[in-house]
């Protein structure tokens, strides 16, 4: 073992990084024959794979409540062999911008490799990025990911990035230099980005607040999703990632933005009063 920013990490043979899962058998199953079933059941295709989005936004609530919405959204894109993911930052713990640099993140019965060389890359391209294991410690927004991730391709490499920053202008120059890297690497780079939507309010409402923020995605404007969110007080937890997101997608030439399915908590519980909502959109 060894400590890293205060965090315990642990350390494989080789001396990397590997991070273990600390959601598994709660958010997913924790037998990799259970969440596999359950996850190529969600990712059953209604029509030809080929669908290549410069970004997907999924959710990552526990799968009985979210993952046909991540399912869905995914079931029809080809994935490249990496992929970046975008995630909020629920502890507070760690860097603003905390690049996991390299290792391997485990989910139960497989390891996905993080792409070391671009992660290095990423970091060289901004001040603003950091080398961090805390901030992705105990959160739980990317590790929901890893299966969908794997299913679609079990060669892919990952390289994860928790968000927390709060200048706008930041995220936005970050994810327009975030960009220019991947666009300029050897070998295609897909972009997923975690979040929920609204959070403890009626569906009604979560619907109502959810339309403004999915307007400004598919309007392809960071800055407006960034100030409609803080504007209208919309729970959206990772709202920070998704304007860094889309700002990375509309320097990539992103044209248009579409919602692939809305879905609440209530629809599973039966509960409209107090619901958590989910979205999943792509970019093209």
């Amino acid at each position: 073992m060894k400590i890293q920013n205060q965090v315990y990490v642990i350390l494989d043979w080789e001396g990397c990084m590997k991070r273990t899962p600390v959601v598994a058998g709660r958010f997913y199953p924790g037998s990799q024959k259970q969440w596999e079933a359950d996850v190529r059941q969600y990712l059953a295709a209604s029509g030809p794979v080929d669908k290549q989005p410069l970004l997907s936004m999924l959710p990552h609530a526990g799968y009985m409540f979210s993952g046909h919405v991540a399912g869905r959204t995914l079931a029809e894109v080809q994935l490249a062999d990496t992929v970046l993911l975008l995630g909020p930052n629920h502890t507070g713990r760690g860097e603003p911008l905390a690049v996991w640099p390299e290792g391997s993140w485990e989910i139960p019965g497989v390891e996905l490799p993080v792409n070391q060389e671009l992660a290095a890359a990423l970091l060289e391209s901004h001040a603003a990025l950091s080398r961090d294991f805390a901030a992705h410690d105990q959160e739980h927004s990317l590790e929901v990911i890893l299966p969908f991730l794997w299913s679609k391709n079990p060669k892919v490499r990952i390289v994860p990035i928790c968000v927390s920053a709060l200048n706008s202008e930041v995220l936005i120059e970050v994810g327009q230099t975030l960009a220019r890297t991947c666009a300029q690497w050897s070998e295609a780079v897909s972009v997923i980005v975690s979040s929920d939507m609204s959070h403890f309010i009626s569906g009604r409402e979560a619907k109502i607040q959810d339309d403004k923020a999915i307007q400004a995605i598919r309007d392809l404007d960071p800055t407006g999703l960034f100030q409609t969110v803080r504007t209208n007080n919309i729970s959206m937890c990772g709202v920070l990632p998704m304007t860094l997101g889309l700002a990375l997608a509309v320097e990539r030439g992103a044209s248009r933005a579409e919602l692939v399915q809305y879905a609440t908590s209530g629809d599973v519980t039966g509960d409209q009063q107090q619901v958590v909502a989910y979205a999943g959109m792509r970019v093209f």
